[in-house]
């Protein structure tokens, strides 16, 4: 809590009993015109109106005859604020005499160009170009002379660094400069990169890997923190003690829905900063990865439905007997930085109250989700996968779920369940889930029909996604992972009623595998089919990097993977 803290800073002699004062006095202004502006308008905004009638309704709202006067009250807490905020942050000698400059936005075009060279830059025009337009940008203009100094000191240091790279010069320097324009006037992180050299060069190394990551960075540059503990970036995280954290930290705030969110949100952002950091090290696997979010993701989920369902005034039970089944990338916890979840939402209580609670849990959850916060959002929600679709409940008893699976559900829906697992909730759900489950992937099923509705729905989702390009589409194109993970859902389908071990969700290279094992298909065209897709997966993985929707390459970079997949496939798919 800033305030508990700033009792404490007194308390301890850190800060000036007077200073912490007006500090809370000025917090607790802002902290109340914030509110203010938020009834206004009905959303997470902190901007104060442009119309003249929404400031005077402001005013009115803090006790204020006229929008001066209000603004006259705010004018001292901001620049008391200020006057704190740039104390505790200046050094304590201008050390900024020690900083030496080798260019500055004083130098011309042709001393710029000399000096990148000199370093070894490649692109020198558009990099002079680009460097003079960040001096000449409004927040560089607005920056102290100290600031800017320190600013043109880091980006110096910066150009040494990049240009220590093999390749990539410019774009690297893009990304970086926008980072450092959209942090110009946070004197702390400007203090933090020049105090901590190794973290500008992990800075510059993110951001010559991804475009992802660099663009990621320049909207939280909260997580530099993140970097600047080595022992932290070769740790996974303690998930017990992770999860019992984000609790406390929900439960302490409770009642302050923005709090909260934001909470989820930022807690969520550090430890998925931690992951992007150790996979661009090449800490992590593409597999421990994968992992490592879907269990991050597994936890938000589950302490998000607690924190919602204290929202709503009308629930009839302290905890709901309510879960969230996780399908898609979230349900083969083969889960991506930028994956949406796909679920759907079951409850099993007898309550009369309960449909329309849940509907509503349902709905406040993705709100929560999906919500633009002053953090950011946690993740996109698609409910597509529930029973009848768009045209379904969005919650749906167990009872009638099951009925669902085994009276009406469609083929695909059958295919969708071999990737599905209970992601978060009532405990006791997950038992009948699973169950369920297990017994519609191990009905016995006529092979040729079953072939028949699979290559159907293959060949609606590839005119669905046509590719226009040269380039091999990783995930949509025939021979690509789709077809490997439909080979996989055949697999399971047409085998499980005689071998159970299939129903378990272990992934598709495990499951190819143990098809090969079993004899089910021919052992090295499964090896072969499960390193294609442990290929695919890995460049479409860097490829995201990048900041690219579609994961596109050259035929000839996956002539032997496609080779694989397309075998099996004709072979599996032959209508007898």
């Amino acid at each position: 809590s800033t305030l508990v803290t700033l009792h404490t800073l007194a308390e301890k002699g850190i800060m000036e009993t007077a200073t912490v004062k007006k500090l809370i006095e000025a917090y607790t202004f802002l902290r109340n015109v914030e509110h203010r502006l938020q009834y206004l308008e009905d959303a997470q905004t902190h901007t104060f109106p442009a119309k003249e009638e929404d400031q005077l309704i402001i005013a009115r709202m803090m006790n204020c005859d006229s929008t001066s006067q209000l603004l006259g009250q705010l004018a001292p807490y901001r620049k008391f604020v200020a006057e704190q905020f740039d104390l505790i942050f200046k050094e304590k000698e201008i050390e900024n005499s020690t900083i030496t400059s080798t260019i500055s936005d004083r130098d011309d075009e042709e001393s710029i160009s000399l000096h990148l060279v000199s370093l070894g830059f490649g692109e020198t025009d558009e990099t002079v170009k680009r460097l003079i337009a960040t001096w000449k940008s409004p927040k560089m203009q607005s920056l102290s002379e100290i600031n800017r100094d320190k600013m043109i000191a880091l980006i110096n240091t910066a150009l040494i660094m990049i240009a220590k790279q093999s390749s990539g010069h410019l774009q690297t320097l893009n990304r970086l400069l926008d980072f450092m324009e959209a942090i110009a006037r946070r004197t702390a992180y400007l203090a933090l990169l020049k105090e901590y050299p190794h973290t500008l060069q992990r800075v510059v190394r993110m951001m010559a890997a991804s475009d992802w990551a660099a663009k990621f960075l320049t909207r939280h540059p909260i997580l530099l923190d993140e970097l600047l503990d080595e022992t932290v970036l070769h740790q996974l995280p303690e998930w017990q003690a992770f999860s019992e954290d984000l609790e406390q930290q929900l439960t302490h705030h409770k009642g302050d829905t923005e709090r909260q969110m934001d909470i989820l949100r930022d807690m969520h952002h550090a430890l998925l900063f931690r992951f992007l950091a150790q996979d661009l090290e090449n800490y992590l696997s593409v597999e421990h990865l994968a992992d490592a979010l879907s269990k991050l993701a597994d936890i938000i989920v589950a302490s998000t439905i607690q924190a919602v369902w204290e929202t709503i005034t009308t629930r009839h039970c302290d905890k709901p007997q309510f879960a969230v089944i996780a399908y898609g990338k979230l349900g083969g916890k083969e889960l991506s930085y930028a994956s949406d979840l796909d679920i759907i939402f079951l409850y099993d209580d007898s309550h009369p109250d309960a449909p329309a609670s849940y509907a509503k849990l349902a709905q406040r959850f993705i709100t929560w989700m999906t919500s633009h916060t002053s953090a950011g959002i946690l993740f996109d929600i698609d409910v597509a996968l529930r029973p009848d679709g768009a045209s379904g409940l969005m919650v749906s008893s167990v009872t009638s779920f099951i009925r669902y699976q085994e009276t009406s559900a469609w083929i695909w829906e059958h295919q969708a369940l071999t990737r599905a697992r209970f992601c978060a909730g009532y405990q006791a759900i997950e038992t009948q889930f699973e169950d369920t489950r297990i017994r519609i992937l191990s009905q016995k099923r006529e092979e040729n029909q079953l072939k028949l509705e699979i290559i159907n729905m293959r060949k609606k989702m590839r005119e669905a996604h046509v590719n226009r390009s040269d380039l091999f589409d990783l995930k949509h194109d025939s021979g690509g992972m789709i077809d490997i993970e439909f080979i996989v859902q055949f697999l399971v389908l047409r085998y499980a009623h005689n071998y159970s071990e299939l129903t378990v969700n272990r992934g598709n290279i495990a499951l190819l595998n143990r098809c090969g094992e079993l004899g089910l298909i021919d052992q090295k065209m499964a090896s072969e089919t499960a390193n294609a897709y442990r290929v695919f997966r890995k460049l479409q993985h860097n490829i995201r990097l990048q900041g690219k929707e579609n994961a596109l390459v050259s035929h000839e970079k996956i002539a032997s993977e496609l080779l694989a997949t397309r075998r099996l496939w004709d072979k599996l798919f032959i209508l007898t």
